[in-house]
C-alpha cells in the first residue's frame, strides 16, 4: 500500500467527495489523483487535505475546479491518425458486412470528454453507409462523469483549432460554420446520444458492436481495471470490438479480451456462452477466492426468482432488461432473447400501461409505486387485469441499480367482484322501478289537473305578452327618431367644422410667414408650407414632435426660455431675431415673433418667423409698384 493510500486525510477527502458529490476517485490511481488535488490546493495556499476538505464545505462551487483538475479531458478528432485509419478501413467494414441490412449498430464511447472521439465515430461510420442510412441504423453512445464536458459536447461547437485535425473533405461535409466556430450537422448529431455514466457504479450500456475507451483505463488501479474491464466484455457483442488508447494494454485479462491489432490497441471478446457466464465473468474480476460460493448462490437466487408465482421482471438502470421469471415469460410470451435488449423496444414497456414514464417517477421519488385494476386486452371479447408494483432497487441511499416490476394477475377477484356489482345494482334497479310506477301513477292524476290550470295562465300570458309587445314597438319608434334628429346635429357639426378648417387652411396658406403652433408639451400642432419652405421639413416630418427636437438650421435650444414664458402668460408678446441657416444652407436673419395661444381650451403657442432679407425684399418690391402706380 503507497503512502497515498495511508493518508488517512487523504482518504476522507475521497470518502467526502464520493458521499456528497457521487464521484468515486477510490478505484483511481492514488499516486495520479493525490497530485492533481496537491495541484488545485497549491493555487489555493492550502497545506493539507484536512484543511482543502474544510474549503469544499464553505465554498460548494469549488467542487467544479477541482473535478476539472481530476477529470483531464485531452482528446482531439483523429487523435493517433493511424489507429483511427485501421477502424475506418477494417473494423468498421467488417463490422457492418456481418450485420444485416435492418439491424442496428451500436456503439459506445466511454469517457467521451468535449465528444470530438464521438463524432470522429460519426463521421467514419457516416462515409461507409452512407447519410441516410447512417441517420436510420446508427446509435452511438458518448458517456462521460463531467457534466460541463457532456454540455460543451452535447453543442457539437469547435473552434478552427479544434478541427485543424479533421480532413478538408470531411470538415466540409459534415461541419457548419456559424460566426467564428464549426458546428457538427445537426441531422447527424440526433444519432450520438451524449450522457452521464459512472464507469464504477452505472450499468453499462449492452448489445455494443464497438467499444471505444481511449486512455480512460489507465487512471484506474489494477483492481478496478479489471472491473471495468469485465463490465466491457458484458457489454459487447460476442463478435464485438474493444478499442483502447495507445498508453493501454490487457496483458492481466487475456480471459476478457485478446488483441486483434496490437498496434493499435484492438481487441475482440473472447466469447462466453450465456447472460449467466458475462455475470459471472463480472463477479470473478471483483473476488476470484469466492467465485464457486457466488455461482451457487446466484443460480440459488435465478432459481428462486424464476419459480415466483408472480409475474416479475428487472430492469437495469440503463434500460436493459435483464432478469425475468417464468411467470412473466408466460403473461408476456417473452423469450430468452428479450433479455439484455433495450425494455423500451419491447411491447411490455408501454402495453398495457405506459411503464418507461413510471419508472423515471419511481426513480425520482425513490419510493415504491403501486397501480390496481390495470387493463389488458388479451382479444376482443376477454379483459384481464394486473396490479403492478415498481420498485426502484437501491444499492445505496444515492445508488440505484435498477427496477423491479411484478405483474399480479387479479383478474378472477375483479370478475367476481363485478358480478356481485351486477347481482346488487339489478335488486336496487327492480326495486326503484317498483317505486317508480307507483309514483307515476300518481304523479299522472296530478298532472292532468294541473295541465289545465297551466292552459288558464298560458292564455293570460299570451295576451300580457301582446301588450308588451306593442308598447316595446312604440318605444323603438320613438328611439329612432331621436337617433334620427341626433344624426342630422352631428352632420351639420361636421360640415360646420369642415368650412371652419378649410377656412384656418386657407388662411394659413395666405400668410407671406411661417407659422408654428406647439402645444403646452412643446410638440408642434400645425407647421404651414412657409415654414415647409424655410426649413425643408413637411408637415408630417415633424408632426406632434418636440420642437426642441428637430434637426434644422435654427437654434431652437434659444427658444426655450422664451415659449416656456409664453406658456406661462408672463408674457403676451416676444420678438427676436436669430442667426440661421435655411434649407438650401444660406446663412439668413430670421426673425421669430412668439405669442401665447388664446381664447381656447388648449394651451400653447403661435410662433410666426421670416427670412429678414426677403422680406425686406418684398417691402422694397411693394413701395416700388406703389410709386409707379402713382406716377
Amino acid at each position: 500500500m503507497t503512502s497515498a493510500e495511508r493518508d488517512p486525510e487523504f482518504e476522507n477527502l475521497l470518502i467526502y467527495l464520493r458521499q456528497n458529490r457521487g464521484f468515486d476517485f477510490t478505484g483511481y490511481k492514488r499516486s495520479t489523483v493525490m497530485r492533481r488535488v496537491s495541484k488545485r490546493m497549491q493555487s489555493l495556499t492550502i497545506e493539507n487535505f484536512e484543511g482543502y476538505l474544510d474549503y469544499l464545505e464553505v465554498y460548494p462551487e469549488e467542487f467544479n475546479y477541482l473535478f476539472n483538475i481530476i477529470l483531464i479531458n485531452v482528446t482531439t478528432f483523429f487523435r493517433d491518425s493511424s489507429a483511427w485509419e485501421y477502424i475506418g478501413e477494417q473494423i468498421l467494414p467488417n463490422l457492418i458486412k456481418n450485420k444485416k441490412t435492418s439491424e442496428q449498430i451500436r456503439i459506445w464511447s466511454a469517457g467521451c470528454a468535449s465528444g470530438e472521439e464521438a463524432y470522429t465515430l460519426a463521421m467514419l461510420t457516416g462515409e461507409i453507409l452512407g447519410v441516410e442510412e447512417f441517420r436510420q441504423r446508427v446509435k452511438i453512445y458518448a458517456t462521460d462523469v463531467d457534466e460541463d464536458a457532456l454540455k460543451h459536447a452535447r453543442l457539437a461547437l469547435y473552434s478552427a483549432k479544434d478541427i485543424q485535425t479533421v480532413p478538408d473533405e470531411l470538415r466540409q461535409k459534415y461541419f457548419e460554420i456559424v460566426g467564428n466556430h464549426y458546428v457538427f450537422r445537426q441531422d447527424l448529431r440526433r444519432s450520438v446520444i451524449f450522457g452521464r455514466h459512472d464507469l464504477l457504479q452505472d450499468a453499462p450500456i449492452s448489445r455494443l458492436d464497438l467499444l471505444v475507451s481511449r486512455n480512460t483505463l489507465m487512471y484506474f488501479n489494477s483492481e478496478t481495471q479489471g472491473r471495468i474491464l469485465a463490465r466491457f466484455h458484458f457489454a459487447l457483442n460476442d463478435n464485438g470490438y474493444l478499442f483502447l488508447g495507445k498508453a493501454e494494454m490487457l496483458l492481466m485479462h487475456s480471459n476478457l479480451f485478446i488483441p486483434l491489432e496490437l498496434k493499435n490497441r484492438i481487441f475482440t471478446k473472447v466469447s462466453s456462452v450465456n447472460i449467466r457466464d458475462r455475470l459471472l465473468i463480472m463477479a470473478n474480476s471483483v473476488d476470484e477466492e469466492s467465485n464457486s460460493r457466488f455461482s451457487r448462490q446466484f443460480r440459488l437466487r435465478e432459481m428462486g426468482f424464476d419459480t415466483a408465482p408472480i409475474a416479475q421482471i428487472v430492469i437495469d438502470l440503463s434500460g436493459i432488461l435483464v432478469m425475468m421469471n417464468e411467470q412473466a415469460r408466460t403473461l408476456f410470451a417473452l423469450s430468452p432473447k428479450d433479455l439484455a435488449r433495450p425494455f423500451q423496444d419491447l411491447e411490455l414497456s408501454y402495453r398495457p400501461i405506459e411503464l418507461r414514464s413510471l419508472i423515471e417517477r419511481a426513480y425520482t421519488e425513490r419510493r415504491p409505486l403501486n397501480l390496481t385494476n390495470v387493463e389488458r386486452y388479451l382479444s376482443n371479447t376477454e379483459m384481464q387485469y394486473l396490479d403492478v408494483r415498481i420498485t426502484p432497487l437501491e444499492e445505496t441511499s444515492t445508488n440505484f441499480l435498477g427496477v423491479s416490476i411484478a405483474f399480479h394477475d387479479v383478474t378472477r377477484y375483479i370478475k367476481l367482484q363485478e358480478a356481485l356489482q351486477r347481482s346488487q345494482q339489478e335488486l336496487e334497479t327492480t326495486n326503484e322501478e317498483l317505486q317508480s310506477t307507483n309514483e307515476e301513477l300518481e304523479t299522472t292524476n296530478e298532472e292532468l289537473q294541473s295541465t289545465n290550470e297551466e292552459l288558464e295562465t298560458t292564455n293570460e300570458e299570451l295576451q300580457s305578452t301582446n301588450e308588451e309587445l306593442e308598447t316595446m314597438n312604440e318605444e323603438l319608434q320613438s328611439t329612432n327618431e331621436e337617433l334620427q334628429t341626433i344624426n342630422n346635429e352631428l352632420s351639420d357639426r361636421t360640415a360646420e367644422l369642415n368650412r371652419t378648417n378649410i377656412f384656418l387652411i386657407s388662411i394659413l396658406r395666405s400668410l407671406q410667414t411661417g407659422i408654428v403652433v406647439i402645444d403646452s408639451s412643446f410638440n408642434i400642432s400645425i407647421w404651414n408650407y412657409m415654414v415647409e419652405d424655410l426649413w425643408g421639413l413637411r408637415i408630417d416630418e415633424v408632426l406632434g414632435q418636440s420642437i426642441f427636437s428637430l434637426d434644422i438650421g435654427l437654434p431652437v435650444e434659444q427658444l426655450r426660455s422664451p415659449i416656456r414664458d409664453s406658456l406661462a402668460a408672463k408674457k403676451q408678446f416676444q420678438e427676436m431675431i436669430l442667426d440661421a441657416t435655411n434649407r438650401r444652407g444660406r446663412q439668413i436673419k430670421c426673425y421669430l415673433a412668439i405669442t401665447p395661444l388664446l381664447g381656447i381650451e388648449m394651451q400653447g403657442a403661435v410662433l410666426m418667423m421670416a427670412d429678414v432679407e426677403k422680406v425686406k425684399s418684398m417691402i422694397s418690391t411693394q413701395e416700388m409698384e406703389e410709386r409707379q402706380q402713382q406716377d
